[in-house]
């Protein structure tokens, strides 16, 4: 896609991801939210980042986004498809709490099935315990 430039400090131009697309909006309202360990609720960073999320799409009117739920492997696969649904639920509801239309979301959970970290630690259980939501369909991203 076209890029946007701006001038950094000095005055040089910098290339930025162009304003309405899944990069520019990973960069300015953040794709996911983290949870403790067999938890769902949102806490205040959470929150904060689904506020940023919730402000970029009322500027992009047109995006639909996906929620995705997701855990670390601990856990039996059905556990953890009931807890990353309870997760995408929580950010999905507080998105919609901030003036989100629920038409525009769509959620689902993978459980453990999509780890984005493959180590067996607690720093990739941690960044595994997360709602991921990615933008699934607007005029700029189709």
């Amino acid at each position: 896609p076209p890029r946007e430039t701006t001038q950094d400090q000095t005055g040089s131009e910098t290339a930025g991801p162009t304003p309405g697309t899944t990069e520019h909006f990973v960069q300015t309202a953040g794709d996911r939210v983290f949870f403790d360990l067999d938890r769902h609720d949102l806490n205040a960073e959470a929150r904060e980042t689904l506020r940023r999320q919730a402000a970029w799409l009322a500027s992009y009117p047109d995006a639909r986004i996906l929620v995705a739920g997701n855990c670390d492997e601990r856990g039996t696969r059905e556990y953890n498809l009931a807890l990353g649904a309870r997760r995408a639920n929580a950010a999905e509801s507080y998105l919609i709490s901030q003036g989100v239309d629920p038409s525009r979301i769509s959620t689902t959970s993978y459980g453990k099935e999509r780890p984005t970290c493959m180590q067996s630690s607690e720093r990739c259980w941690a960044i595994n315990r997360n709602a991921t939501t990615s933008i699934v369909g607007s005029s700029y991203t189709n």
